[in-house]
């Protein structure tokens, strides 16, 4: 996983004149921009690249924005990453919904390029100032979770965005256990059933991956998984 140096916004809007003139506005204001007209397409590139800003319409094909907007508050890679809501949907009811499902700002059609500019710029402005993610050094092992870096010694570490925010959620909760149903529910979205042995394959490569450092991950027998002190 990829976090961009320069302010990346995604915008997700199926209205193809619309998408084309924000995007074509916001490079223009020196930002760097990406449109998507399917979910789909956008969850493919949040797989590979974190944005700083979310643009999100709510009607849209294959799933709402209010759909994707609850997934992304639900995944800790995602969970605080500022989403504003552009949508025909101008009603009272509608923003209060976006608003209490974790939306940050709600700007209904039509809109002016420069108020929507002026309103990209106050959002970035208050997630700037707002309380960053501790960093982790333990032993060999380091992690900035905002700027999604991995190392261990003088190593950089690729891990896929589930890998990633498992590692984070177990940083958070160090010299806590956490069960499986904890961290599927956290990562995933969905509760343990019992047989489900995702988390067990998803730690397993994230220690190959953290080589010496992978020791840190300690297994509970018949509860889960913590991270420790260094060995």
């Amino acid at each position: 996983m990829k976090f961009y140096n320069s302010t990346m916004i995604y915008i997700v809007e199926d209205d193809k004149s619309i998408r084309e003139l924000v995007v074509y506005t916001l490079n223009s204001m020196g930002f760097e921009a990406r449109g998507f007209a399917l979910p789909s397409d956008f969850w493919e590139a949040l797989s590979e690249n974190i944005p700083q800003l979310i643009l999100l319409d709510i009607m849209l094909p294959e799933e709402d924005g209010l759909e994707i907007l609850t997934k992304l508050r639900g995944q800790s890679a995602t969970r605080k990453l500022p989403v504003m809501m552009i949508t025909a949907k101008g009603s009272e009811y509608d923003k209060v919904l976006g608003l209490d499902l974790g939306a940050d700002d709600y700007v209904p059609k039509p809109f002016g390029m420069m108020e929507l500019v002026a309103r990209v710029k106050a959002l970035l402005r208050r997630a700037d100032i707002s309380e960053k993610q501790p960093e982790y050094s333990i032993a060999s092992l380091y992690v900035c979770p905002d700027r999604h870096i991995v190392k261990v010694g003088d190593n950089d570490i690729s891990l896929t965005k589930k890998e990633f925010e498992m590692l984070c959620y177990l940083l958070e909760n160090r010299g806590i256990v956490l069960t499986r149903d904890q961290i599927l529910n956290h990562v995933w979205g969905y509760s343990f059933d019992g047989e489900n042995r995702t988390v067990d394959v998803h730690i397993r490569t994230l220690r190959q991956k953290l080589m010496q450092a992978g020791e840190l991950i300690e297994t509970v027998r018949g509860i889960g998984y913590k991270v420790g002190e260094s060995k």
